[in-house]
């Protein structure tokens, strides 16, 4: 068993990235004690680590335990990844003082980009999630990632993309995948555990080369790309318009009778280049929990 302790530099928010896990019942979490058990791999290794928070978002501190000593700094690295606690939210927090989200970062400081805990699990859950409701697509999820996927000391690691490109479409179909859905989920993993699309290769190009590539594969639109770089790369400068939650945030915090357009929606986030991801989550968080 190891601990470590880090101070974060800044603002973190760490009870709102609480809240946003727990979105997903099999994220082993309790938001009260303010604590996360994440699943890691290491080449064909499985871990666990703890992160827990012991500061506040104003100065955030945390506690994160693990087992294998002898693999704690490539396990740190992994999770500083995830939490990229290296960015300083303090100058963004500056940023949106001078644009009309003001009252929004006024309201919610110190929302973080937070990455799922792997790029494959992200893209998988993206594009199950793509055109379902919230409470469907996690009821769909925790199908998938419970019959194909492993169960390890109460933390749940997802099915490897070689695992759900060995399925047929009528395992996910018992599942009730549409057919299309099914397609799409697995013809994706194959891609990816052939080596034709490489997430690796993919997560050092701009954000426009991303959506070039990715919206070529087969059920894979703009709105599954536009998450899949916030969520599984963590990048600062995306606006998912099309987005209902984005549109019906904005509808409420401009008082409109109806939401705002797509293209209103990029226009306006002008605006907010090139820190558009951060104003998707604080908008987000105005409607949520």
């Amino acid at each position: 068993m190891w601990t470590k302790e880090i101070k974060v530099n800044g603002m973190f928010d760490f009870d709102y990235t609480l809240l946003r896990f727990s979105f997903d019942p099999l994220v082993d979490l309790n938001r009260e004690e303010r604590w996360v058990r994440i699943p890691l791999r290491l080449g064909t290794e499985k871990h666990i680590v703890k992160v827990r928070a012991i500061g506040t978002p104003y100065e955030p501190f945390f506690e994160i335990q693990g087992n294998d000593e002898a693999k704690k700094d490539k396990l740190m690295a992994f999770i500083n990844d995830i939490f990229l606690w290296d960015r300083d939210l303090r100058p963004i927090q500056q940023f949106f003082q001078k644009t009309k989200l003001a009252p929004l970062f006024e309201q919610y400081p110190g929302t973080p980009i937070v990455k799922d805990f792997h790029p494959f699990d992200c893209l998988m859950k993206t594009i199950i999630h793509q055109q379902l409701n919230m409470t469907f697509a996690y009821t769909l999820t925790t199908r998938y990632i419970q019959n194909f996927g492993e169960e390890i000391n109460g933390v749940w690691f997802q099915p490897t993309p070689e695992k759900v490109a060995s399925l047929d479409y009528d395992a996910l179909r018992e599942l009730q995948f549409s057919q299309r859905k099914a397609e799409y989920v697995i013809d994706t993993a194959r891609k990816i555990a052939d080596g034709k699309l490489d997430l690796q290769k993919l997560s050092r190009l701009p954000d426009e080369d991303v959506l070039n590539i990715l919206t070529k594969v087969r059920g894979v639109g703009p709105w599954t790309v536009e998450n899949w770089l916030m969520f599984g790369l963590g990048r600062e400068n995306l606006l998912p318009a099309a987005d209902i939650g984005i549109q019906n945030a904005l509808k409420k915090f401009l008082g409109k009778d109806k939401k705002p357009h797509k293209d209103d929606i990029y226009q306006m986030g002008e605006e907010w280049s090139p820190y558009r991801s951060y104003a998707s989550l604080t908008l987000w968080r105005s409607i949520e929990g």
